[in-house]
């Protein structure tokens, strides 16, 4: 069996696999997490890499095992409970015990947070940060993905470069967080446009209860990028709750804050070309999670929230054990 350092060696920022599982057990066998599936007579093994795991997301029909549990516990990767197709999630924490013994995650960047969270002119000066970072991301992947060229999706359109070159100069106009988000709300519809009008959908109209494809695809592909900015601030160990941009009192809102970062980019998209394509809710994950991994998502998440927690961090001192 692997050693508990063996099992942590690769940093969550560098993981390369999310797993959502269905209609199967997962078990420990022989010192691996497998998870098996039942076919008509025949039983089917498959190995999880947990050392190369950022979290596992359970659906309907799924059970697992104590010993499993403590596995994916030694190698750091979190879990949750979710409906069919990966949403509603149900439930999600990290698996070890939340106790003084094995909590042991940094404490400059929470510290760092705390430094500006408290003054409103700092939170929304962060908040500004992040959207022109936002900005930054798509204008760089929207620039080299030959895949997204090929579907109409050029930086160098018209319409695309104005879209978010008023974006840009209107940030710094922003007097407050309301006027951020009518200003952001405004970019994502331009976005929706230009994404339908690729697609050739005809009459769109962002709905998070509709049924279409073009909608259901974008309430799964949120969700995904949702768990990518839950995992960056559990590592970071900043809580949801200290959001720059989404409001104070709305659960789990710095992970909608940091999850912007990247779903305008990666998941709008796809979401429609997928529905155009007459893709499967399973093929539409699938490419989500290889533009994720294409295009560094995770890692672009934390090189922006430690950039903004480190830079208002006033303890310089050498950092005791920090490997994030």
């Amino acid at each position: 069996m692997e050693q508990l350092t063996d099992l942590k060696a690769i940093l969550h920022s560098k993981r390369a696999n999310i797993y959502y599982l269905e209609m199967c057990r997962v078990m420990q066998k022989d010192g691996r997490v497998l998870y098996l599936t039942e076919e008509q007579n025949e039983k089917q093994y498959w190995n999880i890499p947990i050392a190369n795991t950022t979290c596992i997301l359970l659906g309907t029909g799924t059970s697992i095992t104590q010993a499993a549990v403590r596995m994916l516990a030694s190698a750091g990767v979190l879990i949750g409970f979710s409906g069919s197709g990966g949403t509603p999630l149900l439930m999600g924490t990290e698996i070890e015990w939340m106790t003084p013994q094995s909590e042991y995650r940094p404490t400059k960047y929470i510290q760092g947070w705390m430094q500006f969270w408290f003054e409103q002119e700092k939170r929304l000066t962060v908040a500004k940060q992040f959207q022109q970072q936002r900005v930054g991301y798509m204008q760089k992947v929207w620039a080299k993905d030959r895949d997204l060229k090929n579907e109409g999706f050029n930086l160098d359109d018209t319409d695309v470069n104005k879209a978010l070159t008023n974006f840009s100069a209107k940030i710094e106009h922003c007097q407050d967080v309301s006027k951020l988000l009518l200003v952001e709300a405004q970019l994502t519809k331009s976005l929706y446009k230009i994404a339908a009008t690729r697609t050739k959908q005809k009459d769109f109209v962002r709905q998070h209860n509709s049924i279409d494809d073009a909608n259901a695809f974008l309430n799964h592909g949120n969700y995904l990028a949702y768990g990518l900015a839950a995992t960056t601030l559990w590592v970071l160990g900043i809580p949801h709750g200290f959001a720059v941009m989404h409001g104070k009192t709305r659960r789990g809102a710095l992970v909608f804050d940091v999850a912007d970062l990247i779903k305008d980019t990666l998941v709008l998209p796809w979401a429609f070309i997928c529905a155009k394509e007459g893709a499967t809710e399973q093929e539409f994950r699938q490419q989500c999670l290889q533009a994720f991994t294409q295009h560094k998502a995770l890692d672009f998440m934390f090189e922006q929230v430690k950039a903004v927690a480190l830079e208002h961090h006033q303890n310089k001192e050498p950092a005791d054990g920090d490997n994030q």
